[in-house]
């Protein structure tokens, strides 16, 4: 076997068997091809024709199938390899092809991640600095708060004064509640009020009780006229403990309004506010004395609402609603304001059950300091208030009696007085009072209000109803002597609780 692959051997003739040792040499591809053309070529000696067999006769075994009906295509001349390939179809070439257009998609593909990245990239810059100017914003703000926060803070730590406290205002000029209760309990007042009744020739003496405060540093005292209505004699008892004799200086009822006078000085006054810059939801602040006992006592609530009107015996009151707890003994006191300012003057409240049987709680009322201040000045320069007078006493026309006679509802002259405008206009006892101006007058109530509109000296167009005519009276209305009560009538003392001041619970309500 070592010589069969010898590179030494002898040559063995080109194309012949070696039977001795059974080798071959190697052909190269162009002899394969002269030798394949050889063979193909055709034979031209002893052709045989019915040989259908192409090998026959060169020792190979004759095919069975010579007679064969089937003939095998001609072949054609053998062509060299590379004729054969510059012939031959070439196939396409789906792999490049392929291979091309998945470049195409993967560089598209990375293009478009490319755009996508850097447009998000873009846009996630955009929103960073946007964001972080926002924080800046949020930041700056919020450590602006934190130090107006401080300075409140600051403002509302309390001296160590015993049981008072006192501070500076805070934000926009209020106060807290502990800074407005310091700052004005010692201008709150108790007023003491002795009453002698006489029931079947026998004389009782009873006391009432309410609040006030103090409005100006030589004595003068504010107060609600049913406090000292039918007063024999009235106190004022001091924030110190202290107890003064009061005279009272004049009052209109109409509004319930009383001034007092004691022989004192270097008082604590009150400062006055205007009731007409407060608006439904402002925190008020109530001090007086309720049930005569529970002296210098602060309450707190807010404003439910303005301009309730209010008729007590005759007499219309517009008020300030407020749910700060009012009782019997804070009538008379102060309502403030958040920035220490009397703003009412705490009056009446309801209380028990209504006509359906619900019950009342924090419905509180109190006189607007705008509706009395002018009044307030009156009282103390002249004693009385220069209001408009009609002189004559009425009576309401209920509708029960106005149905059984036919009369129109409104307000009955009882009597005219001698002397006064509604006697020189030709007005008449038993005349029904309809109308006031443009104001319509179903009762004494309506009378009231609408006397309240005039001054002295103007004219009024009074329409009266009179045994079935309507007639129309042009008065120039008087003003109102020191000794009337009012430009309509005079009304009866209300009754008083011992200890407890006038308890309102009873009188009607009439909303705005």
């Amino acid at each position: 076997m070592e010589d069969m692959f010898d590179p030494n051997a002898p040559e063995v003739p080109e194309n012949e068997e070696n039977a001795d040792t059974g080798t071959f040499r190697e052909v190269t591809l162009e002899e394969m091809v002269e030798l394949t053309e050889a063979d193909d070529a055709p034979e031209t000696e002893n052709p045989r024709p019915d040989s259908g067999y192409r090998g026959a006769g060169t020792g190979r075994r004759e095919s069975p199938f010579a007679d064969s009906p089937y003939e095998m295509p001609p072949r054609t001349p053998a062509q060299s390899p590379e004729e054969e390939r510059k012939k031959a179809p070439r196939a396409p070439r789906v792999r490049k092809k392929a291979r091309g257009s998945l470049v195409k998609r993967v560089l598209a593909a990375v293009a478009a991640v490319m755009l996508v990245f850097g447009s998000c990239a873009v846009t996630a810059e955009l929103v960073n600095d946007r964001w972080e100017d926002r924080m800046e914003k949020m930041q700056s703000s919020f450590n602006q708060q934190i130090q107006d926060l401080q300075r409140q803070v600051e403002q509302l730590k309390p001296e160590n004064t015993g049981n008072s406290v006192s501070g500076t205002p805070m934000a926009a000029g209020s106060l807290s509640v502990s800074q407005v209760y310091a700052q004005n309990v010692s201008s709150v007042v108790m007023i003491e009020s002795t009453i002698v009744s006489s029931y079947y020739g026998q004389s009782t003496t009873g006391t009432s009780s309410g609040s006030g405060f103090i409005l100006s540093e030589n004595g003068y005292v504010v107060t609600n006229f049913h406090v000292v209505e039918g007063a024999s004699s009235v106190k004022v008892k001091l924030h110190d403990g202290s107890s003064h004799p009061a005279a009272l200086v004049g009052y209109d009822s109409t509004n319930d309004v009383a001034v007092l006078k004691i022989e004192a000085k270097g008082l604590n006054p009150v400062e006055l506010g205007s009731s007409s810059d407060l608006i439904v939801g402002d925190q008020v602040v109530a001090i007086g004395n309720p049930l005569g006992e529970l002296t210098s006592t602060l309450t707190v609530g807010y404003v439910s609402a303005k301009e309730r009107s209010v008729s007590t015996d005759g007499s219309i009151i517009n008020m300030i609603q407020t749910d700060a707890a009012i009782n019997s003994g804070n009538s008379g006191g102060p309502l403030f304001n958040m920035k220490g300012q009397v703003v009412g003057i705490t009056t009446a409240k309801y209380s028990g059950a209504s006509s359906s049987g619900a019950t009342i709680e924090g419905i509180g009322f109190a006189v607007p300091m705008d509706d009395i201040l002018d009044g307030i000045r009156q009282l103390i320069q002249y004693g009385y208030i220069k209001s408009a007078y009609l002189g004559v006493l009425v009576q309401n026309m209920d509708t029960t009696t106005a149905d059984i006679y036919g009369l129109p509802v409104g307000a009955y002259v009882v009597s005219v007085e001698d002397g006064f405008c509604a006697q020189k206009a030709g007005m008449q006892a038993k005349d029904i009072i309809i109308a006031v101006g443009d104001m319509e007058v179903k009762n004494l109530t309506d009378l009231t209000k609408a006397m309240r509109s005039y001054e002295p000296g103007q004219v009024a167009l009074v329409t009266v109803y009179r045994a079935g005519q309507v007639l129309t009276f042009q008065i120039t209305l008087d003003e109102r002597p020191a000794s009337a009560d009012n430009g309509a009538t005079v009304p009866e003392a209300p009754e008083t609780t011992p200890g407890g001041g006038k308890e309102w619970g009873d009188f009607p309500f009439f909303g705005d």
